[in-house]
């Protein structure tokens, strides 16, 4: 058998239908998360995020692992997870007009994630953190037992021989039968699911989706959780460079500490270019320009490349160090700094201010998948939450059972 860092999940609940959930790092708004859970009552979201679910609101995250605890039990038992022993399943993602994005559910080695260049390891993490979520995670998984959200990664080594193999893979499946379950997400996107058990298809695909480094697209903080947790390995999905795109990550800002007027001052100081923005405001296509909308009206603002390399002047590191630290005074992880993910469009975060919810949102062109590639080659960390990779993997379709760590 080839030696792999990804490997079969030893127990795995396959989903029957109906609990697959947004990430819960994909909102911008909790009560959106409370609403969700309302309407679907069987999602992971409520596992998840279990001080969000309506029956649980007013606990605090640790006061509520319990009920994440009844809810995953009750789960099982009424039928929407059937259990499987040694499988990793081929996943698709698809829609209308839309090419496939193939991904694989496996376990991975935790002891090789490297987040510096003198750290060995296959497994690259590239962001900092929030650690208050990375001790959320460890403790859900603690009292679990389980995991359910998977960490995204890119497999940069062989990713157009696994996406051949598992979009074929996936054809051969889906001839032999239904999926085992299909999810439909926000987006409007399907997801489906086939368990691959033992054998020669399993072996080639776990050997493929091991076969280079491996970069976290998404679940920095789950794959920092599994460190910390002292898990053996972690739930992931390995996809390809092909099956994936990279959107904006923009910034709302609850409230300022200065005046308007006083920021774009502070900026002009700081050397930036600042110009009103006529009419509706527009996230930017390309970077070297970033907009604000504060109340009234909304600004062009070119920031001055004060960094010393190619990563300290993205656009996302010009921002929190030139506009939130240096401008506002605000550390990135303040609580008035919401991150924005690409599913919200740039009407509803100019919305946000216009209500009076916000005094400032921050519009930042995407990171292209040419700068993340290069900064993660280099083993340099990425400003947090600066890249939203799309389509997002579904969390609560395969859920894996940790082995007793009595």
């Amino acid at each position: 058998m080839v030696m792999t860092v990804v490997h079969p999940i030893t127990r795995a609940w396959i989903t029957t239908g109906g609990t697959g959930a947004q990430n819960y790092d994909e909102f911008a708004d909790d009560a959106e998360i409370t609403a969700i859970i309302e309407a679907n009552p069987h999602s992971a979201l409520g596992i998840e995020m279990p001080h969000r679910a309506p029956e649980s609101l007013g606990k605090s995250f640790a006061d509520a692992l319990p009920d994440a605890v009844s809810r995953l039990a009750e789960a099982k038992a009424d039928g929407s997870y059937t259990p499987a022993e040694r499988v990793v399943v081929l996943y698709r993602i698809s829609a209308p007009g839309e090419e496939s994005a193939y991904g694989l559910f496996a376990m991975v080695d935790t002891d090789q994630i490297s987040t510096r260049a003198d750290e060995p390891g296959l497994v690259i993490r590239n962001e900092d953190v929030f650690i208050a979520k990375v001790r959320e995670r460890v403790a859900l998984a603690e009292a679990l037992g389980h995991l359910l959200s998977p960490v995204l990664l890119l497999q940069t080594g062989r990713g157009d021989d696994l996406h051949a193999a598992l979009a074929a893979a996936a054809d051969a499946a889906g001839a032999a039968g239904a999926p085992a379950a299909t999810d439909t997400d926000q987006a409007g996107r399907t997801h489906a699911i086939w368990p691959i058990g033992p054998g020669p298809v399993q072996d080639e695909l776990t050997a493929l989706a091991g076969g280079g480094e491996l970069v976290v697209a998404d679940g920095n903080h789950r794959s920092l959780a599994a460190q910390t947790g002292g898990l053996p390995r972690f739930l992931a999905v390995v996809t390809t460079p092909a099956s994936v795109a990279i959107q904006p990550y923009n910034r709302l800002v609850s409230e300022l500490t200065t005046s308007p007027q006083e920021l774009l001052d502070r900026l002009r100081a700081a050397g930036a270019q600042v110009t009103p923005v006529p009419g509706p405001v527009e996230v930017p296509a390309t970077g070297g320009t970033v907009v604000l909308q504060l109340p009234g009206q909304a600004y062009a603002v070119t920031l001055p490349h004060t960094g010393a390399s190619r990563l300290e002047n993205l656009d996302h590191a010009l921002v929190e160090r030139l506009l939130l630290r240096d401008a506002l005074g605000l550390d990135p992880g303040d609580k008035r700094i919401t991150y924005v993910g690409g599913d919200y469009p740039a009407s509803w975060l100019a919305g946000e201010v216009e209500a009076g919810r916000a005094e400032l949102a921050i519009l930042i062109a995407p990171v292209t998948v040419d700068d993340f590639v290069e900064v993660n080659l280099e083993r340099e960390k990425m400003p947090r939450k600066s890249t939203w990779f799309t389509p997002k993997a579904r969390g609560g379709l395969v859920v894996a059972e940790l082995p007793d760590r009595a």
